[in-house]
């Protein structure tokens, strides 16, 4: 998402300033093109007021050559004409572009500037679009007023001006593309140190690696060696933690063995609740020495346990010990291997089995799926187990959960089972669900990672 943020944002700011340059650019090159147009007319237009006189009759003459062939070439949109303004002047002079045609009407609104010129856009005789540039000027006495009208095609104008915009996007275009593949190049290439402390890192939470191999950027190699000093600080925090549980565990076996014992030689009912609470003591311990294996153990490459095999023996060894009871089992048809170690596993299953038969009326199911291809569960399997027996209600199914909670004291044990499986999953990064299952009793459903 960061390399998308990233290259998003640089391109659309490469966009939106590729698209500025370019409507600023189209702008100045109109009005320089404006102005440059009018500067031409304003030209033709006093070359052809210096061309013309009027003689002693009042008759319009001169030969006008205003250096341009378009006023020759008929309709060219570039036209000049020489009309009376006063009774005192006749005749009419116009270019020869205009042929045969009649210039354009003179509107009536347009008022002139201080310098008696004025002007205004028509339709030409051609229907295309001109720019006229008008001025009266006297010639001679006796008010002798003659308007001059220079015309220019406003319409090859904008079609030039439109020109130059399409190839000006155009070029615009085809750099814009350039230097946002080159800017995405650049990125995804600077990116690219960080992707490989990424999959650097996920080797490590998948076992495969111990620590961030170079080498790297130099601006990266800081973060790497802090990370790799963390990564090491942490392991010898864990390697601590498990070993004090496991020296307190240890010199806690024989004193309760001692305590067992005696409870056993008292006999009576104190001594088996002597007995009895050392044991449950014992599994607790047990239980924690256990839970410190699979922490400091938990994604090492050193533990990959087949799940179809494991499953398959447990089941033989359940169906054995309850043979009163039906026990259906299904397992994958492809060969799942579990990223863990396989006391964990056979610690999973074999309490939720032996949970399942404790509390069966007649019939255990238990089934292996290999969920890795549905979305949201990809590179994991489950494992079902279902009994027909009064199962839990919803409401206190999380009661279960907790370490030596028991809904149903007629049963015997110490409440440890079902607390035991949800520490282990835990550890695996899994899930557990308890469900109502379709044969009435418990639905277990373990959700964990494949190898």
């Amino acid at each position: 998402m960061v390399t998308f943020r990233v290259v998003a944002f640089s391109s659309i700011w490469a966009i939106i300033a590729l698209v500025v340059i370019a409507t600023v650019s189209s702008a100045l090159f109109r009005q320089v093109s404006h102005r440059g147009f009018d500067s031409v007319l304003s030209a033709h237009l006093f070359n052809l007021i210096a061309s013309v006189s009027a003689s002693d009759s009042g008759r319009l003459s001169g030969t006008p050559n205003l250096g341009d062939l378009r006023f020759s070439q008929p309709l060219s949109g570039w036209y000049w004409s020489v009309e009376p303004a006063s009774e005192a002047l006749r005749n009419r002079l116009y270019s020869p572009s205009l042929a045969a045609s009649l210039p354009p009407d003179v509107p009536a609104n347009v008022p002139f500037d201080d310098n008696f010129q004025r002007e205004y856009v028509v339709t030409g005789p051609g229907g295309e679009q001109v720019e006229v540039l008008e001025a009266e000027v006297v010639l001679g006495e006796d008010e002798r007023i003659a308007r001059f009208r220079v015309m220019g095609n406003l319409s090859e104008l904008e079609e030039e001006i439109a020109a130059f915009t399409r190839r000006l996007f155009g070029y615009l275009t085809i750099f814009g593309v350039g230097m946002i593949a080159i800017n995405v190049i650049a990125i995804l290439l600077a990116l690219r140190p960080l992707r490989s402390i990424r999959r650097a890192l996920a080797n490590i939470r998948a076992g495969s690696a111990e620590r961030l191999a170079g080498p790297f950027p130099t601006e990266i190699a800081p973060l790497a060696e802090e990370t790799n000093a963390l990564i090491e600080n942490n392991r010898r925090i864990v390697e601590r933690s498990r070993k004090q549980v496991g020296n307190l565990a240890h010199s806690l076996k024989t004193p309760l063995a001692v305590l067992m014992n005696e409870g056993d030689a008292l006999g009576g009912g104190r001594g088996r609740l002597i007995a009895g609470q050392a044991e449950a003591m014992q599994k607790q311990i047990d239980h924690y020495l256990q839970r410190a294996r699979a922490t400091a153990q938990h994604g090492t490459l050193s533990f990959r346990t087949p799940v179809n095999a494991t499953l398959a023996r447990l089941a033989r060894v359940t169906a054995k010990l309850n043979n009163e009871k039906q026990f259906d089992v299904s397992l994958a048809d492809v060969d799942l291997v579990f990223a863990g170690e396989r006391e964990d596993l056979e610690e999973i299953v074999g309490n939720l089995l032996e949970n399942a038969m404790k509390w069966a009326h007649s019939r255990v199911v238990l089934s292996l799926n290999d969920i890795s291809g549905e979305a949201g569960s990809e590179g994991r399997f489950s494992i079902v187990v279902e009994d027909d027996g009064p199962g839990i209600p919803p409401d206190q199914a999380w009661q279960a959960l907790k370490r030596g909670r028991r809904l149903d004291e007629t049963k015997p044990g110490t409440g440890l089972g079902l607390a035991i499986v949800a520490d282990l999953i835990e550890e695996y990064n899994g899930k557990l669900a308890l469900e109502r299952s379709p044969l009435g009793g418990l639905k277990a459903v373990v959700t964990l990672w494949c190898s």
